[in-house]
């Protein structure tokens, strides 16, 4: 059995990355420069929700500009990798054997939550593309349990790359924008999130909505971090988490990423 790929969690940060990467486009480039070529790119973007698991099964997926009010630069932006219909496949017989009812859907292009990081990771666009969709009504212990059934795709050279974020607070981001530094419960949030990851408090994750500082202010809905629980789900339990990046955009987004690698 060949060695597993590891998996990811990105926090994706506003559109502008695209064009204005930061510290979080240059630790994007770096794993394109150092992790293994993969087969395929399985996406778990915090933006698009569905009442049940769905995939992309296109296999010439669009670009989608999935925001407004950005500069015109960003929407001549184009991804044109390849879809990975047959991986699609493959990923919606791994939930239907663990019992979760899955769909592929065959119009659906790649949001920005997917092509942003992909700019940077991969800016030859030239590794096939798929995404998966997160059903924000069923919480993490859902999205663990999918990302388990989905695990084999490691083995069978997929990178899974969930996109969200750490923290996800429009409203004060918008309040704030002046203030360079993260509001106290930003940083105490993160914080929490890296020390239970190290620890390798699953039960305390699944639950963090009872035990992280200002859980419901971190993230007032919860789409952009259940993806997290899918990239964990999908490492395994005994994996180890290594912090990518430590860093904000402003005051209320925590850009704080994970690779999880198998033993």
């Amino acid at each position: 059995m060949s060695t597993p790929f590891p998996t990811l969690f990105l926090s994706h940060g506003s559109p502008m990355h695209a064009v204005s990467p930061g510290p979080a486009g240059e630790a994007w480039k770096e794993l394109g420069r150092t992790l293994p070529r993969p087969r395929a790119l399985l996406m778990v973007s915090a933006h698009w929700e569905t009442s049940v698991p769905m995939l992309t099964g296109n296999d010439r997926p669009e670009t989608i500009h999935d925001f407004g009010g950005f500069p015109e630069a960003l929407y001549k932006l184009r991804y044109p990798a390849p879809g990975a219909p047959s991986i699609a496949a493959e990923a919606v017989e791994l939930l239907k054997q663990e019992g979760i009812a899955a769909g592929i859907d065959g119009c659906r292009g790649l949001d920005h939550g997917a092509w942003s990081p992909l700019l940077w990771m991969y800016p030859d666009a030239d590794i096939p593309v798929l995404q998966l969709s997160v059903q924000t009504d069923l919480g993490p212990a859902h999205h663990l349990r999918v990302g388990r059934a989905i695990a084999p795709l490691a083995e069978r050279g997929v990178l899974i790359v969930a996109s969200g974020h750490t923290t996800h607070n429009l409203r004060d981001w918008m309040a704030n924008r002046q203030r360079a530094e993260p509001l106290p419960y930003v940083k105490a949030f993160s914080d929490w999130l890296n020390d239970t990851l190290l620890a390798h408090a699953t039960d305390a994750l699944v639950e963090y909505r009872e035990r992280a500082p200002e859980a419901a202010r971190a993230h007032p809905t919860e789409e952009h971090f259940l993806p997290l629980f899918v990239a964990l789900g999908a490492a395994g339990e005994s994996a180890t988490p290594e912090p990518l990046l430590r860093a904000y955009d402003g005051s209320a987004l925590s850009m704080d990423s994970y690779l999880f690698r198998q033993q």
